[in-house]
């Protein structure tokens, strides 16, 4: 069976829910309307699902030209236009690293602060913005918007399902927080990919996602798992130096586009034998 694209997720707002679509555009900075937005305390620093699992809650829509639609559950559906070239700039970090963001309207700030039950800020990243992909991964033209490190990250159909086969209870590939979804695969086949073509674009599959406590938080609840599962499981086979591993992430090279069904084309492994 061949590969193919079977799932392509946008998170529109780091760390709120995913957005599922048919196809989506890429440019230089990764998937157009992927965590392009993400939220701040206070004092700058990121808040996800780390400190509150209940951002799995809040669904945030593309809206033209950038802008976003924020709806939860006994919120006024929120509407947001992408923030000016005059709105302050506000400096963060995401996992060491330095990183900006144009700071979003008030309003949005008092209707996640609201919901979330905690002070919060919105920031928004222009293509200008984005920073640089941390080295040795990265080339020099490499960027991405707020994501942790990489514009893509991708698991295969088989990884999920060998997790699952050691779980009470399994988990959807939504646990997992994925960009590119592919099908046809063996497990774990993704860890020896070297370089992939999916439709017409190609990528460099450059590092393994080492996991956190995000996976346990059942994104449609914002509920923990009190077990700790599935990184509980995840650590028993794949522990390594420390980290618990699973999915690819990916850096693309050029802009087009990515539909659902598009044939997943592994140019090379990590062994450098073609496949």
């Amino acid at each position: 069976m061949s590969n193919r694209l079977a799932g392509l997720h946008l998170y529109p707002l780091k760390s709120a829910a995913a957005f599922s679509v048919h196809h989506a555009e890429v440019d230089p900075i990764g998937l157009v309307g992927d965590r392009r937005w993400m939220l701040v305390d206070p004092r700058a620093r990121p808040l996800t699902q780390r400190e509150l699992p209940r951002l799995a809650r809040v669904h945030a829509i593309p809206a033209p030209a950038g802008g976003l639609e924020i709806v939860a559950l006994g919120m006024p559906m929120l509407q947001l236009d992408v923030p000016g070239p005059e709105s302050p700039v506000v400096q963060t970090e995401l996992h060491g690293r330095p990183t900006e963001g144009w700071l979003a309207a008030p309003d949005a700030a008092d209707w996640l602060t609201d919901f979330l039950e905690t002070p919060c800020r919105l920031l928004y990243v222009p293509p200008p913005l984005a920073r640089a992909v941390a080295a040795p991964w990265g080339l020099e033209h490499d960027r991405t918007a707020f994501t942790d490190g990489f514009p893509f990250l991708l698991i295969g159909e088989g990884s999920l399902a060998a997790l699952n086969d050691r779980l009470g209870r399994p988990v959807p590939m939504d646990r997992f927080r994925p960009n590119l979804v592919v099908s046809g695969t063996e497990p774990f086949e993704e860890d020896e990919w070297q370089r992939v073509r999916i439709g017409s674009l190609e990528f460099r599959v450059v590092k393994p996602c080492p996991r956190c406590v995000v996976t346990t938080v059942d994104q449609a609840t914002g509920a923990r798992d009190p077990a700790g599962e599935p990184l509980a499981t995840l650590a028993t086979f794949r522990k390594l130096d420390g980290k618990v591993w699973f999915g690819m992430n990916l850096i693309h090279e050029g802009a087009g586009q990515l539909r659902l069904g598009d044939p997943v084309e592994v140019i090379s492994c990590r062994d450098a034998r073609a496949t």
